[in-house]
């Protein structure tokens, strides 16, 4: 169980420091929205990514990674969410590609993994088709070689190349039977993208599939894979909502060092100092359980799963309060679009309520424990 960082990790996350302080601050991520930029990031960062090697950090040599571990990612994860860098992380690397890199077909990883690892393809993962998180509620199809479905909060599925779609062969929606992953092109007659911009500057959308044929060979995998696909793409961003919750906690510190209130300093009023001490404690247990939950993934741990609910919830739990006590904390200045607190207390709510929420996460804790 490393819940502290290895040698190669601290100079991983001082890199990914240095270069996102230089080149990603918070108010990059504003002009993004505030522009309503065509890709929601910004191309020339990923391919600098893709140079720094994070791109390729899950993949083999062979693919043009380095072939390290989902708790290596997380390291990365972590800063950016500090920056709330808005590049597609998560949904290209841990849910997109991840489901080919994962999956059976080597073809399909020899053909598209390495224009991944160089930051020139882009592959998202369209799953949800119901309000609240439930990775088996599936009612899109595949029959006689076509997918037809609609599918929604695609997370950056308006700049995908490719989507690894979630489709039922057999059963009924909610079944986790007769499930299955097929890569689609984004481009492929059929496919109807509509973007979505949400509350917290980063982008989904909504994909229609009428009809759009999908060859055998595209298959990549069953329940199984999706459930690999999912734990993995939870826990990294678990990570990085921690990397979100502790900059709204330092922030929050340090207001409460220098805002003054009846000529004293209001860091010093005994209640908003308990208040301060209850979110350090929740982002220090958060902190130790979403590292365990990476090494877990990574040892490949019979309690794995396990892990990943356990810190999802936890990772919930503490940004929901973090980022709701950080804004009340700065006041009314918190409420307003200028003051940037406000933009992590969004990016905190909006990362809850993905790949499910804290109940969600505390149920699947207990069935999987037997409950």
């Amino acid at each position: 169980m490393a819940v502290i960082l290895s040698e190669e990790q601290l100079m991983l996350r001082e890199s990914a420091q240095t270069f996102l302080a230089d080149q990603s601050p918070v108010t990059r991520m504003r002009e993004l929205r505030d522009a309503f930029d065509d890709t929601g990031y910004t191309p020339e960062i990923w391919k600098q990514m893709a140079d720094l090697g994070w791109l390729g950090i899950l993949l083999s040599e062979d693919h043009g990674g380095s072939d390290m571990g989902v708790a290596d990612l997380g390291v990365v994860l972590w800063e950016c969410g500090k920056v709330l860098a808005p590049e597609p992380l998560v949904s290209a690397l841990l849910l997109g590609a991840n489901a080919v890199r994962l999956s059976g077909n080597q073809t399909l990883q020899k053909d598209l993994l390495p224009a991944v690892a160089e930051g020139d393809r882009i592959v998202a993962l369209a799953l949800e088709e119901t309000a609240r998180f439930h990775p088996y509620n599936v009612a899109t199809t595949f029959s006689g070689g076509a997918i037809s479905g609609t599918k929604i909060h695609v997370l950056d599925g308006h700049v995908a190349d490719q989507i690894v779609v979630v489709a039922r062969t057999a059963g009924n929606a909610g079944d986790r039977e007769g499930l299955a992953l097929y890569l689609v092109d984004a481009d492929a007659k059929g496919v109807s993208i509509t973007r979505n911009r949400r509350m917290d500057g980063r982008n989904a959308a909504t994909v229609e599939f009428d009809g759009v044929e999908v060859g055998a060979d595209r298959l990549l995998g069953d329940a199984d894979l999706l459930d690999q696909v999912i734990d993995q793409a939870t826990v990294g961003l678990a990570s990085e909502m921690l990397g979100t919750a502790e900059e709204a906690f330092e922030r929050t510190l340090q207001y409460l060092k220098d805002r003054e209130q009846f000529g004293e300093k209001i860091g010093t009023f005994q209640a908003l100092r308990h208040r301060a001490a209850e979110m350090f404690s929740e982002l220090e247990f958060a902190r130790s359980i979403v590292r365990d939950a990476l090494s877990a993934l990574d040892e490949g741990r019979a309690d794995a799963a396990v892990c990943v609910s356990a810190a999802k919830a936890q990772a919930s739990k503490a940004s929901r309060l973090i980022g709701a006590e950080a804004v009340q904390m700065h006041g009314g200045t918190g409420m307003t679009d200028e003051e940037e607190i406000g933009l992590f207390f969004k990016r905190l709510k909006a990362a809850e309520l993905s790949l499910g929420d804290e109940t969600y996460h505390q149920r699947r804790f207990a069935t999987l424990q037997g409950y």
